[in-house]
């Protein structure tokens, strides 16, 4: 069963375009991993500084070898600078059918 996320951050005055693109590096390298499925950043139309990522994974191994890799590092590493709040992450599976 594949495993979907949804991680919504809020850049920090003044970050919001450091935001974007740190968002925006992580996509081609993700794409790349064998259990990922989807990345995609989006903005909120009404709040450039809200984002929020939706990924889909294999499953939740998948997801915790993406935590390991350098491009996932390296990103923690600035969000981490310019968030201005902690990422909110949620994990979500398919609803079962009735």
């Amino acid at each position: 069963m594949s495993l979907t996320i949804v991680a919504e951050c809020l850049a920090a005055p003044g970050q919001e375009d450091r935001l974007r693109t740190a968002l925006e590096a992580m996509i081609e390298p993700s794409l790349e991993e064998p259990g990922c499925l989807a990345y995609r950043p989006y903005t909120d139309p009404n709040n450039s500084a809200r984002m929020a990522i939706i990924e889909e994974w294999t499953g939740p191994q998948a997801l915790a070898e993406h935590f390991t890799t350098p491009h996932f590092r390296h990103a923690k590493q600035v969000l981490e600078r310019v968030l201005a709040e902690p990422m909110a992450i949620r994990k979500l599976v398919a609803a079962p059918a009735d």
